[in-house]
């Protein structure tokens, strides 16, 4: 079969299997940084009599860090709507079945910028991005439609708890089509690790915003960079680029059907 398609046999056979392994990892991992937030991979390899080795590499997979605390920070506590963390039951089974999301902030000639970004976790492809020179429901709401215009909509949707997601026009919108909501739980940043992990190597890879002269030259960069990451660049996880992986489950998805 893999011959036929011209793809590895571990496209279709070994990646499943491990990624199956790593997902049920990472829930476990997930449970003990619950409980103890500070704990880093060596920590929470003998919490769980495993591997810390096989530990690092899974939490760089999936983005899982230990929480530092930065300094204090003073805020007023604010009422939020809590939604379960679907992540910890469910792994991505086949493209589109669940997305991602979250937002990064770029300075750029002492000015900031916000790219907004969507990523479908089955293939780590970015289906949606929005940029724009304020954070808020309507960055958050553009990515998310732009996602949908040219992909169909997932099963269950991710994101933190920030109030860019907790909009009303936010949670219609996923209403509308039907998609459930999960949320990392609060307190708990490493839970939406996935985007967190992409913008790291994405900020490396697109280099130092200053050196474009406007607005419009960093924009047309970063679009760049985002396709060069689905397109182009190889993926330590897949193996391939996004896109090439997701094609390749397409191809592989009828002759599986056919087979079983």
């Amino acid at each position: 079969m893999a011959k036929h398609l011209g793809i590895s046999r571990s496209l279709l056979y070994y990646e499943h299997i491990q990624r199956t392994k790593d997902w049920e990892l990472k829930t476990r991992i997930e449970t003990v940084l619950r409980e103890r937030p500070s704990y880093g991979h060596r920590r929470v390899a003998l919490s769980l009599g495993a591997n810390k080795k096989r530990i690092l590499r899974v939490m760089r997979i999936y983005g899982l860090r230990p929480y530092r605390r930065r300094g204090r920070k003073h805020w007023k506590p604010r009422k939020i709507r809590i939604f379960p963390n679907l992540l910890h039951t469910t792994m991505p089974a086949y493209e589109h079945h669940i997305w991602a999301a979250d937002f990064t902030e770029i300075s750029f000639h002492e000015k900031k910028v916000y790219a907004a970004t969507v990523i479908d976790l089955y293939a780590r492809r970015i289906v949606g991005l929005q940029i724009g020179v304020r954070k808020g429901a309507p960055l958050t709401v553009q990515a998310l439609a732009n996602a949908l215009l040219h992909y169909p909509p997932p099963l269950i949707f991710h994101s933190d708890n920030g109030r860019e997601y907790e909009a009303k026009v936010f949670l219609a919108l996923l209403d509308e089509f039907g998609i459930g909501v999960s949320r990392s739980r609060p307190g708990c940043p490493w839970e939406n690790g996935y985007q967190e992990s992409f913008y790291s190597q994405f900020k490396v890879d697109l280099g130092d915003p200053n050196r474009c002269s406007s607005l419009g030259e960093l924009v047309s960069a970063i679009y760049r960079q985002i396709r060069y990451y689905n397109t182009e660049r190889i993926h330590s996880i897949l193996g391939m680029p996004p896109a090439t992986y997701a094609a390749g489950h397409q191809r592989s998805k009828p002759l599986l059907e056919k087979v079983s």
